[in-house]
């Protein structure tokens, strides 16, 4: 069983790092407005810090997450806006300290639970690394939203590798979301990271192919990029029809960000597969 301290150690350094980045905002700058429609800087920390106290019930008190589940899950259009906008009017250094208190005992449930554990979520049941690996990714995704409503740029970093791995394991998932049937083989997806080094996943004789930048495919499964912005190339209908919908995040599918650039005008795989629109999470 693989030890799951080193995605809790990399989910501690990606919280960290963003919160160098809003620790110092003016009031003001807390109320600027991010690429989700609808949601400032605060409303992203807001979102965090709900997100992070679920994953803690869900570690530490499986039947009171399994109630909050079910009371969010039978308002799946507007739980996640509302979970935000439970904390999201608290004053700015407020909002901090809940972010930073959850995230710290989200961290320490993580890291005294037993390795096999498995717990209860919005989709399938976490594993203890499942857990950090997701709440990683959200942290990474959500960080972009609000270095881009302040006007900076985020370097990558190998952390991405985690992001990576759960975008290939709900392959899966975001076909069902979508009402589809999963392919039946596994896909070969290389990448090469932030660092150089090249990531692969599945058979290298797969005939459905991915490849290019990591950051483009986290960037793709997290929804925070169109397609249509990214550099990844598709090698086979089902593989091109995969990135029309990927999605590493539980729930329904997302809304998706629209493209900045031109279409391009060459189809990115021989054959281009129709198939639903994007979605993204927030």
């Amino acid at each position: 069983m693989a030890d799951p301290t080193p995605v809790i150690d990399d989910l501690r350094a990606e919280s960290e790092e963003l919160d160098r980045l809003v620790a110092r905002l003016t009031p003001e700058q807390w109320t600027l407005a991010t690429p989700a429609p609808g949601w400032s800087v605060a409303h992203q920390i807001a979102h965090l810090a709900w997100t992070d106290r679920a994953a803690l019930a869900a570690v530490t008190d499986a039947d009171a997450f399994r109630a909050r589940a079910e009371k969010a899950l039978g308002r799946i259009d507007s739980f996640v806006d509302e979970g935000a906008e439970e904390s999201v009017g608290l004053p700015p250094a407020e909002l901090l300290a809940h972010w930073r208190s959850g995230r710290d005992a989200l961290d320490l449930a993580l890291r005294a639970a037993e390795p096999g554990a498995r717990f209860p979520w919005f989709g399938p049941p976490m594993a203890v690394a499942s857990m950090a690996t997701a709440r990683l990714m959200e942290t990474w995704a959500h960080s972009l939203d609000v270095a881009d409503a302040l006007g900076v740029t985020r370097a990558p970093t190998d952390r991405l590798a985690h992001i990576v791995r759960l975008g290939v394991r709900t392959r899966d998932f975001a076909y069902a979301v979508h009402g589809l049937t999963p392919p039946a083989g596994e896909f070969r997806i290389r990448l090469t990271a932030p660092s150089g080094a090249v990531w692969g996943h599945g058979p290298d004789d797969a005939p459905q192919r991915v490849t290019g930048p990591a950051l483009d495919f986290c960037l793709l499964v997290t929804q925070r990029a169109h397609r249509d912005d990214l550099d990844l190339t598709a090698v086979g209908p089902d593989a091109d029809r995969w990135l029309d919908i990927a999605q590493a995040f539980a729930g329904p599918p997302g809304r998706g960000r629209e493209p900045k650039a031109e279409p391009k005008a060459e189809p990115k795989a021989a054959e281009k597969a129709a198939g639903p629109a994007a979605g993204s999470g927030r």
